[in-house]
């Protein structure tokens, strides 16, 4: 680079890889200035200059030490040496020429008194060093111009910095700025999500909810703020209860609010939206069939209009008076019975599509006749598929085992009993996904 640079200027360059190279150059053609660096393999700059300025035919030859001037020893060793200037890395090419310049422009004196002694003390340390006049004032006068050169750099650096630490403070007042409008925005964030938790949980069971020659026990634990579960259980008429536990796909606000509007279409009341009961043309109330729901409710829902979400869903109605319980799974883990007469505890699973999986599906349903004190018991799939440190599922063996342990047991017993086991499974990181426990235990 600086070969290049001394070319463009007009300069005819030769260049040694290190000192020894240099010094066979200069011995075999004198050159006009010479231009070092100091650390250098086989013959340092120091070493390099004191071989040429002790060299009666060459030690008028300016000679330039490239130096980072890392100590103020450094000026006194260049001295002895016998340098000419010193100029500091990194360094303006320009300076470097005008430094050469001022050193062709006056030739240094061969009969200058080289050989006399000069005494310096420096750090503490005194040097003797040989150095003639006009080497010490050149020398004297490179540091100088060297040492306004680097005050000069200082006071740009100092501007830059000021200039920094105003565009700094700038920024700081915009951050703090920002800051404080997303504090807002999360404290109305945190509003509107306890707004719409409130809202969501009007789809659970209300709290005095009675269903006529039956027990019910419930439990709901949502592992986020907004949960895609939601459960519940009604009377449709005075002969029949309707029953679900429903999970959408995935968490938080997309799910829950698909949560709340598959709700709007599950309840007991007749309304245009409910297609859980209709008004007869006798002015009676109609229950519809569980598969019939389902079927309804995968013709709402499709997956492509509600960015790719779907949900499972086990929904059953109970005839009161004979205990015949219809039900029809969209994709649902299996319904459980807990039989009165101490049978084991049985699964009737049911093999079919999520609701709004796949379109134009026809559903299927099943009954399953009860016995008095009978127990029936429906789940999200966040009760079985629970994990524990090692990743293993909690598992429909030892929900089965739980649910046989608490038979004799008050039902909300039971169900309770259900939940902190699920819970004691997934210590110390909890339930990764919503809990959703539903039972009914029919004693007509």
């Amino acid at each position: 680079m600086l070969q290049k640079r001394l070319t463009e200027a007009g300069h005819t360059v030769r260049w040694g890889e290190n000192g020894a190279l240099a010094l066979a150059l200069v011995k075999e053609r004198r050159p006009d200035v010479i231009i070092s660096d100091i650390e250098m393999p086989e013959m340092t700059g120091y070493e390099f200059c004191k071989a040429v300025k002790t060299d009666a035919a060459l030690k008028t030859i300016p000679l330039i030490l490239l130096s980072t001037l890392s100590d103020p020893i450094d000026i006194i060793r260049g001295l002895d040496a016998g340098a000419d200037n010193y100029v500091t890395k990194p360094y303006d090419p320009d300076y470097l020429l005008g430094r050469m310049a001022s050193l062709l422009a006056t030739p240094i004196d061969s009969g200058d008194d080289v050989g006399s002694l000069l005494e310096v003390t420096l750090a503490g340390q005194t040097f003797r060093v040989k150095a003639g006049r006009q080497q010490v004032l050149n020398l004297l006068v490179s540091t100088f111009e060297n040492a306004v050169a680097k005050n000069q750099e200082l006071v740009v650096a100092n501007q830059e910095l000021s200039v920094a630490r105003d565009d700094l403070q700038k920024s700081n007042d915009e951050l703090t700025s920002l800051n404080a409008e997303v504090t807002r925005i999360n404290a109305q964030m945190v509003r509107d999500l306890k707004a719409a938790a409130k809202v969501q949980r009007s789809l659970l069971p209300a709290d005095d909810v009675t269903i006529p020659g039956s027990n019910v026990a419930w439990r709901y634990v949502p592992c986020h703020n907004l949960a895609g579960d939601f459960l519940n259980i009604f009377p449709l008429d005075d002969e029949h209860a309707g029953l679900f536990v429903v999970d959408v796909s995935g968490h938080g606000v997309p799910s829950s609010l698909m949560a709340v509007t598959v709700g709007r279409f599950l309840t007991p009341k007749v309304s245009d939206s409910s297609i859980l009961v209709r008004q007869g043309a006798d002015g009676r109330v109609v229950v519809t069939r569980p598969a019939e729901v389902a079927t309804q409710l995968n013709r709402i829902f499709q997956a492509d209009e509600f960015s790719g979400l779907y949900f499972t869903l086990l929904y059953g109605v109970l005839h009161l008076p004979t205990g015949r319980f219809d039900y029809c799974s969209g994709g649902h883990p299996p319904l459980v019975r807990i039989p009165a007469t101490g049978g084991a505890v049985e699964f009737h699973p049911m093999e079919s599509f999520p609701i709004a999986f796949v379109p134009e599906v026809e559903y299927e349903q099943r009954s399953l006749q009860l016995a008095p004190g009978d127990r029936l018991v429906l789940y999200s799939d966040g009760v079985p598929e629970a994990m524990n440190q090692e990743r293993n599922p909690y598992g429909d063996e030892a929900m089965a085992a739980c649910l046989d342990r608490s038979r004799g047991a008050p039902l909300d017993v039971c169900v309770g009993g259900l939940l902190e086991a699920v819970e004691a499974w997934c210590v110390p990181n909890g339930p990764l996904d919503d809990v959703s426990i539903l039972s009914l235990e029919w004693r007509p």
